[in-house]
């Protein structure tokens, strides 16, 4: 257990979890330092959700185990009765009392709720579903991609002659409703890149731009590699051109 608590830790740090610290493998009270926030319990809860298979099983309502024999029922209620609940975790300990974790999705918009001590099952379900009403209620995601496919950028001495430009970085960014009539998209490319090009490489800049501020600046970055023609290679096209100069 003190090696998997040590890989916790780790794994917390590595999160940016700077509220949360381990002692222990079951999340039960322990005077020696183990505690968490609620800001960190999201982080962790979104690091879960990136995981598909975790809504596999914390959306199931009820089942059984030892052939039948013993019934489970999800201790997350608002797996049935709050729309769109995706998970996540119930806990509840005589010291943090009742918490909550509740993840949902709608139209394509993942909110994540995290309720601490609250004095009650029935408390903490309606504490959460307020938050994710008014998450839903009050917030809207704006693409944070082109409306239109990306042209692709010549590419001189390259064995192939152009590359295509990908937008890099999240897709979308959360607005308050109501203001995505105001967004415009911007893109600026280069028109040419010498070769080599590789994957990744910066090619232009997406600016999203709301009422005159900058929402966001996104790379477009190349989507694949394409190399530099060798000599040979460089030379048989020079070679074409003098043919196809000639037939003309």
């Amino acid at each position: 257990e003190d090696a998997f608590v040590e890989r916790m830790n780790a794994r917390a740090a590595e999160l940016g979890l700077e509220d949360t610290h381990f002692t222990n493998c079951t999340g039960l009270f322990d005077d020696n330092e183990h505690y968490t926030s609620a800001y960190d319990i999201a982080v962790m809860s979104r690091e879960l959700m990136l995981h598909d298979w975790i809504r596999d099983y914390t959306t199931i309502w009820m089942d059984s185990i030892r052939d039948g024999e013993f019934g489970l029922s999800n201790t997350n209620k608002l797996v049935r009765h709050y729309e769109g609940c995706t998970g996540l975790k119930t806990g509840f300990t005589s010291e943090a009392m009742y918490c909550l974790s509740a993840t949902a999705e709608r139209d394509g918009m993942e909110l994540i709720a995290v309720i601490m001590h609250s004095e009650s099952i029935e408390s903490r379900n309606r504490d959460a579903s307020s938050l994710l009403n008014y998450g839903f209620a009050g917030f809207e995601l704006c693409s944070l991609r082109p409306e239109g496919a990306l042209p692709p950028v010549r590419v001189t001495l390259g064995e192939s002659d152009s590359v295509q430009p990908v937008c890099e970085g999240d897709g979308a960014l959360l607005l308050p409703k109501g203001t995505l009539t105001d967004v415009e998209r911007t893109v600026a490319l280069a028109d040419s890149v010498p070769a080599p090009v590789s994957a990744g490489d910066r090619l232009g800049t997406l600016t999203v731009v709301s009422s005159g501020e900058t929402l966001a600046e996104l790379p477009i970055v190349a989507g694949s590699d394409v190399g530099r023609l060798s000599s040979w290679a460089l030379l048989a096209r020079l070679l074409g051109l003098l043919v196809s100069c000639g037939d003309n």
